[in-house]
């Protein structure tokens, strides 16, 4: 029996931190109270809807996996490039033989060519199991930025804006100037407003 997989990404907008791409398997139909697009989804909601696919890869209903690209990555490869990259990283982990899954993804994103993919816009409303991959790739690198990176740059507020370009963020870049995890390829737009890369 083939798998069904979804893909989507999250934190292609934000100025610091990873670009991150959901992968979930499944074998059965997804049936999650509340389960919608993430950016349509309350914090609470995504948490508790986090909650049940944990409970279901620990009963091997589903599997998944979240795959990042770094920021020093997106400059060096650009914003496609990276997401591609990690697609095809967390497909070769979960998914090794293509031949098992029929693979779906949200907007534009694609899949390697061995596999049989079908991109859906607005899939992460309209497919469950994109919806799936959306909301846990949203809540994992939510937890990464507000816990993990908030405690190794606690002056840029991470905790609040998870790396996206909040007049907060700004003026704390105006302050400090960009850290390790800021995308200085994004910064470039922010040059002119007191932003000085160099550091």
């Amino acid at each position: 029996m083939k798998c069904i997989v979804g893909i989507d990404e999250v934190g292609r907008g934000p100025l610091a931190g990873p670009v991150s791409v959901g992968i979930v398997v499944c074998k059965t139909e997804l049936l999650i109270p509340e389960l919608d697009d993430s950016k349509k989804m309350t914090e609470a909601a995504r948490l508790r809807v986090y909650t049940i696919a944990q409970r279901m890869k620990r009963e091997e209903s589903i599997t998944f996996g979240v795959f990042s690209s770094r920021a020093s990555t997106i400059d060096a490869r650009g914003i496609t490039e990276s997401v591609r990259r990690a697609i095809a990283r967390g497909l070769a982990a979960l998914i090794p033989n293509p031949a098992e899954a029929d693979v779906f993804l949200d907007g534009l994103l694609s899949a390697p060519p061995e596999y049989r993919q079908k991109t859906i816009i607005h899939g992460d409303s309209l497919v469950p199991v994109i919806s799936l991959a959306s909301v846990i790739a949203k809540v994992r690198r939510d937890r990464y930025m507000a816990e993990v990176m908030e405690k190794r740059y606690s002056e840029y507020g991470f905790l609040r804006h998870k790396g996206y370009g909040t007049p907060e963020h700004i003026e704390a870049l105006k302050k400090f100037g960009p850290s390790a995890i800021h995308r200085r390829s994004f910064l470039r737009n922010f040059s002119g407003c007191g932003v000085t890369l160099s550091s």
